[in-house]
């Protein structure tokens, strides 16, 4: 990730839908205070209290072309009952305790949800009932994301949206080809499987939704692509030709994955976690299995305040820079959230000795050198309580040959030069749109 310079990379222009108005991002859980970490550029993260998991709006904001755009992190408008928005700059004063009428709706809520649940086991059916949203690791997944509509696109594209909706309904029982986000979407529901033979009432785990921006007549394709897959997908949203990111926040949010590049900067600037995904140019085959996630370093789990000083500065300062600061903890970057997520998922296999065979494997493939920038990343994630599966410090070399080996079901980067030399080896890689890298990919 530490390059001198980043190659402009080919941008997703838009989906078959125009953008929208972004909202506000949805922040810890009811009863909870926490200070967040990293908010601001420097300093270390704070450590959240046991249980709470990275919501939205957790990580330093990002620079549009060097810009903070510090509005972007705002109260949320529409946040369920019974949570509360955390605090931006440090625990603040408490909350007010909720109202009457809050509580009354939170007690209706959960009576509601109750009823859902008594409802679905009262069903006789192999498909698995749908996880509680208030403790499930949300992952929200464009349609463009999950399947492969590339002909549809140019069609809206070249056609208008007329012909783009009548091409869906005349072709609504011809099953949609995956995407780039299909097979990471099958891993995660792999994983679901798994953790409901071990604990068959614990909600902790993955739900999967599809935002789009899509309109309802191209919904019976989805569906009917969804479950010819057999893929667990309850829970849509279809905003018709608005953008569906001021939903995300609603839809408690962990990560956001899409292939339209300025939906995804949107929902960065809302505070959420998110990439845009791009297919790999070769065939590979992914585990079936096992979840192979792999990270890149700075400006994806970290900050970006190291690769500042190698934009700005050059490496022999930045080299200076960590051994000044080796003991200091970098601050969060925007994936840090999903990566305490899978780690809490990977402890509930360890605790039923399933370690050996846990099916979630994490990587961290990062072009830093391991003893010349000293060992901050690692005693960073030591002091987060977080561990990594695989390290892999490669110096400055290229990351799509190690990526090969890994075969990961998504490679997040912040860096379009490595996002395309994994591609073309066969890697799904996924752009984060976030830390200085974005000044100078936009420039290039």
């Amino acid at each position: 990730m530490l390059r001198p310079r980043c190659p402009a990379g080919r941008d997703m222009r838009g989906g078959p839908l125009p953008r929208g108005a972004g909202a506000a991002p949805c922040r810890g859980r009811a009863g909870q205070s926490r200070t967040v970490p990293g908010a601001g550029r420097a300093g270390p993260g704070a450590q959240r209290s046991e249980g709470e998991r990275q919501r939205p709006g957790d990580f330093p904001l990002p620079e549009r072309g060097g810009a903070a755009t510090a509005a972007a992190y705002r109260s949320a408008a529409a946040r369920p009952p019974g949570r509360r928005a955390g605090s931006m700059r440090g625990s603040g004063p408490e909350a007010p305790p909720p109202s009457a009428a809050a509580e009354g709706r939170q007690q209706e809520a959960e009576q509601d949800r109750a009823a859902a649940k008594a409802f679905y086991d009262s069903l006789v059916s192999k498909r698995p009932r749908p996880p509680n949203p208030q403790h499930a690791i949300t992952v929200a997944v464009s349609s463009r994301a999950l399947f492969d509509l590339v002909e549809e696109q140019r069609i809206y594209e070249e056609q208008g949206l007329e012909k783009y909706l009548e091409y869906q309904q005349d072709n609504e029982n011809v099953t949609l080809k995956p995407g780039p986000a299909f097979y990471l979407v099958k891993a995660l529901e792999h994983v679901n499987a798994r953790l409901l033979e071990l604990y068959p009432d614990d909600e902790e785990r993955f739900d999967i939704v599809l935002m789009t921006s899509n309109h309802a007549q191209v919904g019976v394709r989805l569906i009917n692509s969804i479950n010819h897959y057999g893929l667990t997908i309850e829970r849509f949203c279809m905003t018709g030709g608005e953008s569906p990111i001021g939903y995300l926040t609603v839809y408690l949010t962990n990560l956001y994955l899409a292939a339209d590049s300025e939906k995804v900067q949107e929902a960065v600037e809302a505070g959420i976690a998110s990439a845009t995904m791009f297919t790999a140019n070769k065939d590979v085959a992914y585990s079936d299995t096992q979840l192979r996630v792999a990270f890149d370093g700075d400006a994806v789990l970290f900050s970006d305040e190291s690769e500042q000083i190698v934009k700005e500065q050059a490496l022999d300062m930045f080299f200076e820079h960590e051994q000044l600061n080796e003991n200091k903890p970098l601050a969060q970057g925007p994936l840090k959230g999903f990566l305490e997520d899978l780690g809490k998922l990977q402890k509930k296999f360890y605790a039923k000795n399933e370690k050996l065979n846990c099916p979630i494997r994490t990587f961290l493939v990062t072009a830093r050198s391991a003893a010349s920038s000293r060992a901050r990343v690692l005693k960073t994630l030591h002091s987060w309580g977080l561990e990594i599966d695989e390290t892999l410090f490669l110096e400055g070399a290229p990351k799509g040959p190690v990526l090969v080996k890994i075969r990961p079901h998504i490679f997040f980067d912040d860096q379009m030069f490595h996002i395309e030399g994994a591609q073309k080896l066969g890697t799904i890689a996924a752009h984060v749109p976030y830390g200085v890298a974005q000044k100078y990919h936009k420039s290039a």
